[in-house]
């Protein structure tokens, strides 16, 4: 980093450190309640996005309806921000009173001595369950990109390595699989992030999700089906502040014969009825329908979802 990204990294992890180790009460209180005013009701952080995206999204619903998802997204999103500040300090102990797994023993006998890819998205605390080395002894690799901000890149790298995780840039993934899991046949744990909105290629798929054609990143399906990897589809589910309770579903066993396209979409399938069950959870802030298909794109997706 250059000298003014060190004293702003030393700055962030400072403020951070601080106020992540003040009481629980008050952090998930009044501090809470200050950060959702000053996002919804002061700054109005990308408001016009999120009621965009959720009037896409739930059409369906009435104009009441969607302004109630939208103040309780405001207020998990300053949970969320609360949650990033706290994992500077959180020790492994608190940590596991924050996240718990259903169903982890069956899981851990499936997956012992085997290389798979948790599917996940940025929904509930995606900052605890990025902190699934705590619960396992196989590695867990999270699939990142790069910031451009080298200060945040450093900070969100720090809380996430704090309990073992090996960050990997996106770039980097394939040539990591193949020297560690298949010359040297290590297995580990893919934690994948899969619902953000990418770049347009020749090699796009529109997937009916939440009403629109939309896309999504194909490397999990590319990397399932080429080096045999099973999925497992992280179901995330609320439990009270700061408290949640996930499951992993097998969605791809490793050897079914099917394309990478199949096993997106049923990741895809599983994610929206997740967000529709509890959609204040999701990350409706990011721009995620940032591209359209063309004309003829959009006549065969619509043939394929007839």
């Amino acid at each position: 980093m250059k000298f003014f990204e060190k004293i702003q990294y030393g700055i962030l992890l400072g403020f951070c450190r601080a106020v992540g180790s003040l009481p629980k009460s008050f952090l998930y209180g009044g501090f809470l309640g200050f950060l959702y005013f000053l996002l919804y009701r002061v700054t109005g952080y990308r408001r016009s996005v999120v009621r965009d995206n959720l009037k896409r999204s739930f059409p369906e619903r009435s104009e009441q309806e969607r302004r109630l998802i939208e103040r309780r997204f405001y207020r998990h999103l300053a949970e969320i921000f609360i949650d990033t500040i706290s994992m500077t300090v959180i020790s492994e102990e608190e940590l596991r009173k924050r996240i718990t797994y259903d169903g982890l023993d069956e899981h851990r006998r499936q997956t012992d001595g085997h290389s798979w890819i948790s599917a996940m998205a940025h929904y509930g605390s995606w900052e605890y369950a990025m902190s699934y080395q705590i619960y396992t002894t196989q590695q867990v690799v999270g699939v990142y990109k790069p910031l451009h901000n080298a200060a945040f890149e450093r900070f969100y790298k720090r809380n996430r390595t704090r309990f073992g995780l090996e960050p990997v840039a996106m770039k980097r993934l394939l040539k990591y699989i193949v020297r560690n899991c298949v010359n040297q046949g290590k297995p580990i744990s893919l934690g994948m992030i899969a619902d953000q909105n990418p770049k347009l290629d020749e090699d796009r798929f529109w997937f009916r999700f939440l009403n629109q054609p939309t896309l999504f990143y194909h490397g999990m399906g590319k990397i399932a089906v080429k080096f045999g990897m099973p999925v497992y589809f992280m179901h995330i589910e609320k439990l009270g502040v700061a408290r949640y309770r996930a499951r992993f579903e097998m969605i791809y066993d490793g050897r079914e014969a099917i394309g990478p396209n199949e096993v997106l979409g049923r990741y895809v399938a599983r994610l929206d009825a997740m967000i529709r069950r509890t959609p204040e959870l999701w990350m409706w802030s990011h721009r995620r329908w940032k591209h359209t298909p063309s004309p003829e794109e959009l006549r065969e997706y619509e043939l394929r979802n007839a």
